[in-house]
């Protein structure tokens, strides 16, 4: 039996192969291949992930996890290792030890990052990347999650129903007034919230936002926020900032919050329980 309240009970197969996933299954429904096993109710999991960069560990034995449909804000330092955490989620890093499970099958130490892109997991860098010399619109449809050979590409032609997911998803990051605009003219704000929507193409069962509002306004951030909120249980989200006043909008009474430092949770709770805990005001908080 697992000691670790914040870790699941799982039973993570000893030799999991690679998958290509189409969908999420619901809580206690058998999956059939392509799908993530969600049945335990978590869609990501990280047990004892250690990463080190000559001699410095960046990730010491991190384990955490997230339930399916949860908003998980992440707070530390500088240095905490929050970054790292999702290299090694994505594949961008390799992992010196540990477990990292999409859903209760999919072993992400074993796939590349086009793969684990493909698996459902989406990420977004603090730096907003946008095709700049083409349209919003143009921009959502080169995302949408569809056969990129070069066949299928060259006799694509968008039908009905792509359409009016480009158009729900323009209406759902208020830029149904820009969509002819190119998006190198948009405000910083506004491609931020376009690169979420180009990645919401890619129908995520994961998205991970690394500072999402850095760089913007009051309003702007709030804006992010309705957003995010409003997406809150259509996919899992785990979201990487600084801005306080951000997080609070994000996790409100009952959100849980992780706090990160020297690689390794520091605590975890809602954001007034991290911020009564004594080790995190020491740590990163201040008094």
């Amino acid at each position: 039996m697992n000691e670790n309240p914040m870790v699941p009970d799982l039973a993570l197969p000893e030799d999991p192969a690679e998958h290509s996933l189409s969908g999420v299954a619901d809580f206690g429904r058998v999956v059939t291949p392509g799908e993530i096993d969600v049945s335990h109710g978590t869609i990501l999991y990280l047990e004892d992930v250690t990463v080190s960069f000559d001699g410095f560990r960046a990730l010491n034995k991190l384990t955490l996890s997230i339930d399916v449909g949860e908003l998980r804000c992440i707070i530390g330092p500088n240095g905490a290792g929050k970054t790292t955490m999702m290299d090694v989620i994505t594949g961008k890093t390799e992992p010196d030890s540990g477990k990292v499970f999409l859903g209760q099958t999919i072993d992400l130490t074993r796939m590349n990052e086009p793969s684990i892109a493909r698996a459902g997991i989406g990420r977004k860098f603090q730096k907003p990347t946008v095709f700049e010399q083409h349209p919003v619109w143009e921009n959502l449809e080169l995302a949408m999650k569809a056969d990129k050979g070069w066949w299928p590409s060259l006799r694509a032609r968008l039908d009905r129903e792509a359409q009016a997911r480009i158009e729900e998803t323009l209406s759902l990051i208020r830029l149904e007034s820009e969509a002819r605009r190119l998006a190198g003219e948009l405000s910083h704000g506004q491609k931020q919230r376009l690169e979420i929507g180009m990645l919401l193409m890619q129908q995520p069962a994961l998205l991970l936002l690394d500072e999402p509002a850095a760089g913007m306004t009051d309003d702007e951030t709030m804006q992010l926020a309705e957003l995010l909120n409003h997406l809150r249980g259509t996919c899992s989200m785990m979201v990487v900032e600084h801005d306080m006043e951000f997080v609070a909008a994000l996790s409100g009474d009952a959100g849980k919050v992780t706090v990160m430092a020297e690689g390794r949770v520091l605590a975890h709770g809602t954001l007034d329980e991290v911020k009564r805990d004594e080790t995190v005001i020491e740590s990163y908080l201040g008094r």
